[in-house]
């Protein structure tokens, strides 16, 4: 542990320069934000020519229909103008906000509103946590519109919309309702253990993040996922008899088997599974059962039970324990930071004692370019898990002595699957190789399904070699 501080210390000190470097911080921040906006929508104008294919590629001819492909061509682009717009126009609104003062306005409100009730200063985790409520329920405000022509417009021009008027409200204010519930105890006791650690703060924080994750992990299938949608036991049949044989054979810890009411807002489908490592619960949207075989259901979830044999799920943990222990490495450096504060309007007075929210959601906004190449990074790890996951079906009857003639065709289910996935789905079938790995954590259709038969190919090869 005092190995882990002398580290910080010196990197802190390095880094301390920057905090009193006379830097325009807001020109800063505006510019670097810009920039990652621009990029963002030069990669769409890359992406944007390919739905104007008029064929699908080779690999997938034969299943996708030329109505079907033209749809989906057809949803792509009306996604991408969306995407465009609502890209620039979301980096407007960020900026005419920073340049009006509002984060500063923000904290004085929050400050004034403690006074009626006669609260002052001194009590700073009070006024952040307000601060922090003030933003997020003002910021959001003119965003709603956006959320309302993707549901009500683009989703409903293409069938995929399910969800009323009535009920978009309701889950709106339910969000905002479990966003203050959950928010507010974790920022209080964020900003409580910093104040207590001081400078040693990193791996106190470090311990409270993970044990939050961990925490949620729990809470939220059991609480806040019921407020949403209605899980119910997967119904007796095939499909029930083969997923549970599957968790069986691979000792995988399945404590219930779900399907979920995903139709009741969307077309869309997907599964997925959840829980502790000795306590795994499967849900599986009544949609993609609705849309595939039982066989090709089950192939789907051979492929999530690979994320799970190769501990997929623990070892991204790991990684995002990595990014969050170098924010927290670098946020000392600008912690105490007068500067970073006053170019953002706030009062000279606030600026000398910087409270602790404030320096941490500028220095968020700092990191914007380096968050966006940490994005891209996370992604390439989640395209390898994705290969790994598929060769695990492919490989799943060599895994199982016994079961070699029920899961020969494992990799061909699990391909056929894919299709039906992306073509009930309406998804892009032509991605641009710079705008997928930005933006994509999957590989592309046509990737994996030569995955699949390269997989499948390599290991008949090995099988007739060791005869």
């Amino acid at each position: 542990m005092d190995f882990l501080h002398s580290q910080l210390a010196r990197i802190q000190h390095h880094l301390a320069f920057v905090a009193v470097d006379p830097i325009d911080w807001k020109f800063y921040v505006q510019g670097i934000s810009w920039a990652v906006t621009l990029f963002e929508s030069y990669l769409l104008l890359r992406q944007y020519p390919l739905y104007s294919k008029t064929e699908p590629p080779a690999a997938l001819k034969a299943h996708i229909s030329a109505a079907e492909f033209e749809k989906s061509q057809k949803y792509g682009k009306d996604k991408a103008k969306f995407a465009l717009f609502s890209g620039l126009y979301k980096q407007l609104l960020d900026s005419v906000l920073i340049y009006v003062g509002f984060y500063a306005w923000a904290w004085e409100v929050a400050g004034l509103g403690m006074a009626r009730f006669g609260y002052g200063p001194e009590y700073q985790i009070t006024q952040s946590v307000g601060f922090v409520f003030l933003l997020f329920f003002l910021s959001s405000l003119p965003t709603i519109p956006l959320s309302v022509y993707s549901t009500f417009v683009l989703e409903e021009k293409y069938g995929f919309n399910k969800t009323t008027p009535a009920l978009f409200v309701t889950d709106m204010l339910k969000g905002w309702v479990i966003g203050g519930v959950v928010l507010a105890p974790f920022l209080w006791a964020f900003l409580r253990i910093f104040n207590w650690a001081g400078d040693r703060f990193v791996p106190w924080l470090m311990m409270f993040i993970l044990a939050f994750q961990l925490v949620m992990v729990i809470i939220y299938p059991m609480i806040i996922q019921p407020l949403f949608n209605k899980l119910s036991p997967l119904r007796q049949g095939d499909l029930r008899s083969r997923i549970e044989s599957l968790a069986s054979k691979l000792k995988f810890p399945l404590k219930h088997l779900y399907e979920i009411d995903g139709s009741k807002r969307s077309a869309h489908s997907n599964a997925y599974f959840f829980g502790l490592p000795w306590s795994k619960h499967i849900v599986i949207f009544d949609t993609l059962i609705e849309q595939s075989s039982a066989e090709e259901v089950e192939a789907v979830l051979a492929h999530e039970l690979g994320h799970w044999y190769y501990l997929h799920p623990t070892k991204m943990l790991a990684v995002s324990q990595l990014h969050v222990f170098s924010i927290f490495a670098l946020f000392p450096a600008f912690l105490h930071a007068p500067p970073l504060l006053t170019s953002f309007d706030f009062p000279k007075a606030v600026a000398a004692k910087p409270p602790t929210i404030v320096a941490f959601l500028l220095f968020q906004m700092i990191l914007t370019p380096l968050e966006a190449f940490v994005s891209i990074a996370m992604h390439a790890i989640s395209r390898h898990f994705e290969w790994e996951a598929d060769r695990f079906a492919c490989e799943l009857q060599d895994m199982l002595p016994g079961e070699q003639e029920k899961m020969a065709d494992m990799g061909d289910r699990l391909g056929r699957a894919l299709i039906t996935l992306h073509v009930k789905n309406l998804s892009t079938v032509w991605v641009d190789w710079m705008y997928s790995a930005y933006h994509h954590s999957h590989p592309t259709l046509t990737e994996r399904l030569k995955a699949l038969e390269a997989f499948q190919s390599a290991r008949k090869a090995g099988a007739k070699r060791g005869l």
